[in-house]
């Protein structure tokens, strides 16, 4: 009887561990999930955020091919007007 005593003893025991196991259990995974939430929405951000600046810098890249397309432009009008100058077809007077 006393062994049965100290079975069922054991057995309470370890049924309140385990249960003390799945609660710990249950918040361990409410907790990931909650962080888990978190971080998804810290990814969504940083996404919008990226979208953002590659946005900016698209617009900004055209606004580099622009200007250096009408610093190409300006350098060979600038050229093709003083290249005849330096090889002396158009006098200096007439140029200006």
């Amino acid at each position: 009887m006393e062994a049965i005593k100290k079975k069922m003893q054991m057995l309470k025991l370890d049924k309140e561990n385990a249960i003390d196991r799945a609660e710990q259990s249950e918040s361990d995974k409410k907790a990931a999930e909650d962080k888990c939430k978190l971080l998804e929405d810290e990814l969504l951000a940083l996404q919008k955020k990226l979208k953002g600046t590659e946005d900016e810098l698209d617009k900004y890249s055209e606004a580099l091919r622009d200007a250096q397309e009408k610093l190409e432009l300006s350098e060979k009008k600038a050229a093709d007007v003083s290249y005849p100058q330096r090889k002396g077809k158009i006098p200096l007077e007439e140029a200006h």
